[in-house]
């Protein structure tokens, strides 16, 4: 028998989210910390980027125990389950599902046994060439139907090589955006796609390292920020310290969408807080598109920030006019027929007294399909606003990502063939105004040749003319 335990707590599956998550990784290396504990403040940290599926897996060093299941963070995991899982090396993940169905399967630390032993992988991102990946594999069975579970089985598929050394020659194989973290008994690895997709950062923990997708969850368990983890390199962690290895040419396009919205306001991106940039696009979206109002107002809470800048930059008031409701998140409740042609109310409700009778600047981060903003506007007027002014903090959003964020497909996108006056129609507003595309890369502070824009100018910094537009184009493999 292997030398793993690995315990599956199955809940039921859960309907479609949003179409702007992606996925949240995090290990640590500490021989004096409890791990499990703090990969679970850490998973709690980046419970933004995935609300699926949550899973640890961790190591004492001769042993790989993997405990996940769907739902939140705090739903798979207490004390008694967090207690049970004792060691100093840990991968943890929270996942929303880009390639392969949200299933218990899928969900993640993947683990596999190889002839040196064992690993267990997280992984954010989506890789566009999974098809010819799993063909590598021949006849070797898949558990899982995702792009991670196939790169797992890549590592292990190669019994003379050490997992350093397998990942070095599976890693140059990989198209498209990954942000790694996995390990087998005694070490931690991180890896980074040469494009760098994604963020991926290294923290000091007294003796111990951290790696994670945000410097948020360092924040959370007391972690310095040593730096990024680059793109194309590889990181392995273990008693002997840090070591690193380029396995790609470094070819920086980090997502602007991280920006916009995927990353938390309270993380830094390539030096840059997320939140002064956020204030700063909306500043900058106030010159852009001025407007007659008597208060600005954010779609809690993505929108907050650009808000801030908008009012800062027009002078006119900003106030709070819609109440989010914070306990609404995953649910294994499936809400009445009454309760879904309520929509957005369930999240967001107004507040009368501050809206009634006034021109309102609504500040959002993005419009996708436009369903969201539709029922907003509905909900102003219907509680007395006198005009509804959209302005967004984000370019229109034209083109599918391929590259971790599940976005609607060009058809779908409300932006994807009209212009701005018709996506305003089809809103109900009294004007839209969109950030400009340059304006948002200025706030960024990066060059504009170092950031994925695709979503927004269709310039994709690495081919995708032949990449399935199906997610699921596995689920017919498994065995």
């Amino acid at each position: 028998m292997p030398n793993v335990d690995v315990r599956p707590h199955r809940g039921p599956d859960l309907p479609e989210h949003g179409p702007r998550d992606e996925c949240g990784v995090f290990g640590i290396w500490a021989p004096d910390e409890e791990a499990s504990k703090l990969t679970y403040f850490g998973l709690y940290a980046l419970q933004h980027r995935g609300q699926e599926s949550a899973g640890i897996a961790v190591s004492d060093g001769s042993r790989i125990l993997v405990y996940k299941d769907m739902g939140l963070v705090a739903q798979v995991f207490d004390e008694r389950v967090l207690g049970s899982l004792s060691g100093h090396i840990t991968v943890g993940h929270c996942r929303y599902s880009t390639t392969g169905a949200s299933s218990w399967e899928n969900a993640q630390p993947t683990f596999r046994s190889t002839a040196a032993g064992n690993l267990a992988l997280g992984h954010n991102g989506n890789l566009i060439n999974t098809g010819q990946l799993a063909a590598m594999l021949g006849d070797a069975e898949l558990t899982g139907t995702s792009d991670t579970e196939v790169v797992t089985a890549l590592l292990a598929a190669r019994p003379e090589a050490s997992t350093e050394d397998a990942a070095a020659a599976v890693l140059p194989l990989l198209d498209g955006a990954y942000s790694l973290v996995f390990m087998d008994e005694r070490t931690l690895y991180a890896a980074r796609d040469p494009q760098g997709f994604h963020p991926l950062v290294l923290g000091r923990l007294g003796n111990g390292w951290v790696v994670a997708s945000e410097t948020a969850a360092l924040d959370i368990v007391g972690a310095t920020l040593e730096r990024e983890v680059a793109p194309g390199e590889l990181v392995a962690i273990d008693e002997r310290g840090v070591r690193s290895h380029r396995f790609a040419e470094p070819s920086p396009r980090g997502c602007v969408f991280e920006y916009v919205y995927l990353a938390r306001p309270d993380s830094a991106i390539a030096g840059r807080g997320v939140h002064a940039t956020r204030v700063d696009v909306g500043r900058r979206l106030a010159a852009e598109h001025p407007v007659d109002a008597d208060l600005v107002i954010p779609v809690p809470e993505s929108g907050t920030p650009a808000a801030v800048g908008y009012a800062e930059a027009s002078g006119i008031p900003y106030g709070q006019g819609l109440v989010k409701n914070s306990y609404v998140g995953r649910t294994f409740i499936q809400p009445s027929q009454t309760i879904r042609q309520l929509g957005i109310r369930v999240k967001l409700n107004p507040l009368r007294d501050m809206i009634c009778g006034k021109r309102l600047v609504v500040v959002d981060d993005s419009i996708v399909r436009g369903n969201t903003q539709r029922a907003i506007v509905r909900m102003l007027r219907e509680a007395g606003a006198a005009e509804v002014h959209v302005r967004i903090s984000s370019p229109p959003v034209r083109w599918p990502c391929f590259f971790g964020i599940d976005f609607a497909t060009k058809a779908e996108l409300a932006a994807g063939s009209a212009e701005v006056e018709e996506v305003c129609v089809s809103i109900g507003a009294d004007s839209l105004g969109y950030i400009s595309l340059g304006g948002l890369v200025e706030a960024t502070t990066i060059s504009e040749e170092r950031l994925c824009r695709a979503c927004f100018d269709g310039e994709y910094p690495i081919p995708v003319e032949d990449v399935p537009a199906d997610k699921y184009l596995l689920e017919g493999t498994r065995s």
